[in-house]
Order: C-alpha cells, then structure tokens, then sequence
C-alpha cells in the first residue's frame, strides 16, 4: 500500500511537467529564438563572449555571421584553461565538472564542460521528462512501486585541479536527487565501482532479489548484464527474475540489431521500449509516443539546434541553418549551442527529420562513422536496415558487427569487408551476403552504381566472428561498459585489422 501511494505521489509531480512540453510543441521557433537571445546574454562578459562581440548580437542572424563552426579540437585549448581552474572563459558561471568521453575512434580522450545549469536544467530535467512521457503514455504504470536499475559507465569521478572528470553517468550518479537516489538501484557504492566486471557482479548480487520495475542503460551492454543475470539465477528469462518488469529505456546505440534478443530474453507482449538520445555534451531527444522509432527533440533544455546538410558538410567551413528552416528526410549533422558554453559545437551526430510539427528525428548515424571510401556514401542507417532485412530472411540475430573497406589494388575492385558476432547464424554465409548486398544496392543508389558489374566494389567479404570477440577486444583497449561502443562504419582498416588478428 505504501508503495502504491508513494507510485501516485511520485507519478503526479512528474506529469506537472507536460503542460511546459507542450509550449514548445506549439511555439518551437518562438522558443528556440528566445533561448539563443538569454544563452548570448547570459556570456556576453566571458572571454569568448567579449572576443566574439556578443553585447551587439539582436538575432541568430547576428549571431551564426559572427561566431565559427567549432569541433573540440578548436575548443580545446579553452576547455584546458577552464580545468586549470580559469573562469568566466566560455560561461559566467564556475564549471567544476566534465564529463570524459572516449567515443569510439579516438583514443584520445575529450573533456566536456558540464555547468550546473546543464546538469539541472538539461540531464536531470531529461531524467525526468523521461519518466513523464513515459507515464502519460501509460496511465496505469507501477514504476516506482520497484525500483529502476541503472547502468552507467565506470562511475568513478577523478579530482583534477579544482575540477573533477568521469563519464557522464558518474557526474550524475554524484548530483542525484534524494528521490532518483532511493527509487535506483544498484545503490551508490556499487555504482561508484570503477572495475567493470567486478560492478556487473555486485549489481547481479544487489539487485536479483529486488522487484525491479523498470531498466536504464545501452543495450550492449544492458544485454550482457542480463544474460549473467540469467546465467546466475538459472531462470529462463528475465521476468521469471523481475515479474513487474515493464519498461526499457535505451540510448547509446541503435536498438534493432538487439531488438530480437530482448523480446526473447523478456517475453511479455506488453513490455515497453523506450529510446532516448543523450551525449557528454547534452540531452537531446526522447521518445514520446508508445511503440514509437521517432524521437521528439527537447527544445527547452539549454540547447539551442542548427544543422548542416550532410550533402554540403565541410566540417568547421559548413553553412548551418536553424530549426525552423530543416526539411523532413534529409541526413542533416547537428550543430549544438549550450548552457555550458559550447558554441556552434559540431557533435558528430547525424540526424534526418521525420515530422516537422512537431519536430521529431530520428539518428541516422555520425559524420566521421560512414564509408565512402569510393564514392558510395554508406551510412550507419543504410548498414542497420541492410542487416536487418538479411537477419529476417535467413532467421539471424547479431550480436554486433563492424565494417571496414577493401582498398583497390591494381585492376583488382575494392569492397567492404564485415567482421559480424552472431547470436544465431545464417544457415547460409553466402546466402547471407547475397541478401545483404542486394539490400544496400535497394536503400542506397550510389553504393548500387559501385557495385554496377563488380567494377568499383566487389560483393562484401563477411567473417563470422567467434563469440565474445568485440567483448574481448574492448577489453583489451580497456574500453568496457558504460558510454563505450564498438564503431560501426569506418573509412579506414584500423578496427577491421585489430579483430582479425584477434
């Protein structure tokens, strides 16, 4: 009984929040504009503000002639001096916090500025929209008559300076609310765990014998907490271990390749997916409607959108363009403005519109993660629904999988080679590839023409990875749990090489 009152309490606070959601549902431009207007007069008096004359900014106009197209690298040196302990360099107010993040490519580590405005009024407000779609959606949830079991990366934050790093899950594990706190498991010693291996088995010990109402995490790495769940429990699958288990919320990674995995792993036709799309350096999309592959961009977060044409992308040199002028079903890069300073910061997401009113996108993949090695422009979105198209026709499931190219040679065509972790394999490779191929040449014309007669590329050379390679090698690049993901698309052999040899 008490938990039910504490369910209601808990259920009707969250949905307050719809009535300021559906503001910017009905004026998106109107709040977008006057966002951008209080984020430069907010740093008209930092350094970057004085050097990039923001006291005479009247309008975007103003503002996107005057302030440059930046990726880290331009960024940098500002964000070194700020975790040194120099101040009012980007925002007005101190920043102590940065979210380290690692990507997928770089080795090199990046320092996002984190403010306590983007903590506040952008992850944590998310955190709670999250919840309140969800429970709009589903008048009779019973989320928080259980708790919710969170996944985060390594949650260790490391003191630098005057200022502290760690991944992003780490930064908000430690500015939790009390109420997000008790409803969470596991609790905030295991959490704080740095050694994956050693945190997944804590949580499994602290958490099989709880009633677990709902899940938070990426899916790769949610998928094998989950199995060792199974493996420790000897269940069958996982509402045999959390029978009032009701929704999933994800982000991270693209889902469909899991999907198939989960619907076995949790049986229940009603069972909730619920996507969200969140980086280091913001929150930016959540999945408002039941069943739903589109996610609604959050316009009231501190962030103000822009976005380039992947067809005219030229990086820092790009022409951007705001919200209200974007067309449905063109691959655009986001360019992100914030409440923690970054300015006209490209992300390295791409994203396509699939409603303008309101606005809802879906993720297409990122500027650096496509091949186009010889002119076929393959995008993460191409290679996820060419997969999944190969997956039904021959009664597949994949665990994960990365492509890299075939460098001509000689009179010899190039072509794409594919290292895929099965779940189940084809009966068939051959068969397998040949439903692959000729799904790209259908959702991709330019990958089509390349493949006209074998000239440019040759059919794909597809290896059956043994199990638990990607897992290895993540591993051995000491890149486990958490924000890590395997890169999907490269125009360079470097991760194809790395598998193969292992």
């Amino acid at each position: 009984m008490a938990f039910q009152i504490i369910n209601s309490i808990i259920s009707w606070f969250l949905k307050k929040r719809k009535h300021q959601i559906e503001l910017f549902l009905k004026y998106p431009n109107d709040v977008q504009e006057e966002l951008l207007l209080k984020l430069i007069s907010s740093a008209k008096r930092t350094e970057f503000g004085k050097q990039h004359s923001f006291s005479s900014f009247r309008n975007y106009k103003d503002f996107a002639a005057n302030v440059p197209i930046q990726q880290y690298e331009t960024f940098e040196p500002l964000i070194e001096r700020c975790r040194k302990g120099e101040q009012n360099l980007f925002w007005p107010t101190p920043i102590k916090w940065f979210a380290k993040s690692s990507g997928t490519t770089n080795a090199k580590s990046k320092f996002i500025p984190v403010s306590d405005e983007a903590l506040e009024y952008c992850h944590m407000k998310a955190g709670k929209d999250m919840l309140c779609l969800y429970i709009n959606n589903n008048e009779n949830a019973q989320l928080f008559t259980g708790k919710g079991l969170r996944l985060g990366g390594s949650s260790e934050v490391y003191k630098d300076n005057n200022s502290y790093f760690g991944d992003l899950s780490a930064i908000i594990t430690e500015n939790l609310p009390f109420w997000a706190d008790f409803s969470s498991a596991p609790s905030m010693e295991v959490a704080l765990l740095a050694e994956w291996e050693t945190k997944m088995e804590a949580i499994i010990n602290e958490t099989i014998n709880e009633n677990i109402t709902s899940l938070v995490g990426v899916p790769s790495w949610m998928l094998v907490l989950l199995n060792r769940v199974l493996e420790k429990t000897g269940k069958d699958n996982i509402l045999e271990v959390w029978p009032n288990l009701e929704v999933y919320f994800h982000g991270g990674v693209n889902f469909n390749p899991y999907r198939e995995q989960y619907k076995k792993l949790i049986p229940k036709a009603d069972f909730k997916y619920y996507e969200t799309y969140n980086a280091s350096e913001g929150f930016f999309a959540i999945q408002d409607k039941n069943g739903s592959k589109e996610l609604l961009l959050m316009l009231d977060y501190g962030i103000f959108y822009e976005f380039i044409p992947m067809s005219d992308y030229d990086g820092e040199n790009s022409k951007a363009i705001p919200l209200s002028e974007v067309k449905k079903g063109i691959n655009y890069a986001i360019l992100i403005t914030t409440n923690a300073g970054l300015w006209r910061y490209l992300i390295g997401d791409t994203v396509k519109f699939t409603s303008t009113d309101p606005y809802r996108i879906k993720i297409t993949g990122r500027t650096k993660h496509h091949i186009n090695v010889f002119g076929e422009e393959l995008i993460i979105e191409n290679a996820e629904e060419g997969l999944k198209l190969a997956c039904e026709k021959t009664n597949a499931t994949i665990n994960e999988y990365t492509v890299g190219p075939i460098f001509m040679d000689g009179t010899k065509s190039g072509g794409h080679e594919w290292i895929i972790e099965f779940e189940n394999a084809p009966k068939s490779m051959d068969y397998f590839t040949e439903i692959l191929d000729n799904a790209l040449k259908s959702i991709n014309s330019d990958y089509e023409a390349k493949r006209y007669q074998n000239m440019t590329l040759a059919l794909p050379k597809i290896h059956k990875a043994k199990p638990g390679l990607f897992y290895d090698w993540l591993k051995k690049k000491k890149k486990l749990g958490g924000q890590h993901k395997v890169p999907r698309l490269s125009n360079s052999r470097e991760f194809v090489e790395e598998l193969l040899k292992l």
